[in-house]
């Protein structure tokens, strides 16, 4: 066992039927670990369990920092839970004293008449968001880096911006440690045991076997095969992404005149980032990537000729100041077929919540996720409506 508090549970309390703990949670990363403060928080008695030692290369919040959106293009529904998340993530930079988020402003940045667009436009109208939209050339002149065609049309939302998502891993992880949380790294759960409404076990591959009352299943790619082994499948895909940093020309990519970004390309869809902390210029592609094995690695960037040349296609069209790359990263997407989330409970048994397939989207929502994941065990439903993110939209799942 390697806690992260005093709190150590007994070998008698580890048997079936001995419920050490409240919650268990399968996955200390961004989900797990948010959900395990704020159940410690109200009193809830936690052990996380993880492959690894969060914050780490193979989960969801790998890479440094993310963007966090509020009009969102992916649909208006996400707009109260994205507003909750940044209110937590102020609330965890107060709590911890550390930096966690820059306001850099976002642009959306596509063509006339695009989908991503329009319902950006449409989420900021429907929930009052501050949101400024203009074409490619006034855009090209405001933010001298980009090269955009009359037909582009940019919608910049100045609030949104950057959260630097390891350093959040870390903070939730010492407050659930100060709030009475167990947390098991290195440890892989091998396989799910359901014993009725009233408990849970999971058991490690080296046979430990750990039981609480409710179970958490947010692990990631890992998170199919455990549910396999209670007879319940979900549909995400894991899809190896590439993402890079890159030399920038003095003063052009600081935040303070390049805010990030999501454009939609004749060459594809990216997300970027401005040089934070001398990190230098951060570009990903969002749309494409291979299908890789649940239990297979990743290949290293470079491996794909697409890994940089993707990058530099997008690169030579819209931000041709961009300099050499300084280092290459892959990273996964676990995704579902329509890119919404999977948070739901497992229908033959309710104390099992799930939270899966964020599709590339997810991490800026953790704060907000964990927390409603809490208030679903601690006062039977969340603040927060995640109806729209339900196992019954897809055919194939049944309990």
């Amino acid at each position: 066992m390697q806690p992260i508090s005093a709190q150590h549970a007994s070998a008698h309390d580890l048997k079936v039927g001995g419920r050490a703990f409240d919650t268990l949670i399968v996955g200390a990363g961004s989900m797990g670990i948010a959900a395990g403060y704020y159940l410690s928080k109200a009193g809830n008695k936690v052990l996380l369990l993880d492959a690894g030692v969060p914050p780490h290369e193979a989960g969801a919040h790998h890479g440094s920092t993310r963007l966090i959106r509020h009009a969102y293009g992916e649909g208006a529904g996400y707009v109260p839970l994205a507003l909750r998340a940044q209110q937590l993530w102020l609330e965890l930079e107060q709590h911890t004293g550390a930096n966690l988020f820059a306001r850099t402003g976002i642009t959306n940045i596509g063509k006339a008449g695009d989908t991503f667009l329009q319902e950006v436009q449409r989420s900021a109208v429907e929930h009052g968001l501050p949101l400024e939209t203009l074409d490619g050339p006034e855009a090209s002149k405001r933010w001298p880096a980009w090269r955009l065609a009359d037909n582009h049309v940019v919608s910049f939302e100045p609030d949104a911006g950057v959260l630097y998502c390891e350093r959040a891993i870390r903070g939730y992880r010492d407050l659930a440690a100060s709030r009475g949380a167990t947390l098991r790294t290195n440890t892989r759960v091998a396989s799910i045991e359901l014993h009725g409404q009233s408990s849970v076990s999971v058991v490690t591959d080296n046979g430990e076997r750990f039981t609480g009352r409710d179970l958490i299943v947010c692990a990631g790619k890992w998170t199919r095969p455990l549910l396999a082994s209670v007879g319940f499948d979900i549909p995400v895909t894991r899809v190896r992404k590439s993402f890079a940093w890159f030399e920038s020309a003095p003063n052009a990519f600081t935040p303070d005149v390049f805010p990030g970004f999501i454009a939609g390309s004749d060459v594809g869809q990216f997300y970027g980032f401005p040089d934070l902390e001398g990190s230098g210029f951060k570009i990903g592609r969002h749309d494409a990537g291979e299908p890789v094995a649940v239990d297979a690695d990743l290949a290293p960037f470079g491996d794909e000729a697409t890994d940089l040349s993707d990058l530099q296609a997008f690169l030579r069209l819209h931000l041709p100041g961009v300099g050499a790359m300084r280092r290459g990263r892959v990273c996964e997407y676990d995704m579902t077929p329509d890119t919404h989330f999977i948070i739901d409970r497992l229908p033959a048994s309710p104390n099992v919540q799930i939270a899966a397939g964020f599709s590339g989207h997810g991490f800026k929502f953790a704060s907000a996720i964990g927390e409603a994941l809490a208030e679903r065990i601690t006062q039977g439903a969340s603040r927060v409506d995640l109806s729209m993110f339900t196992c019954q939209r897809f055919e194939g799942p049944r309990g």
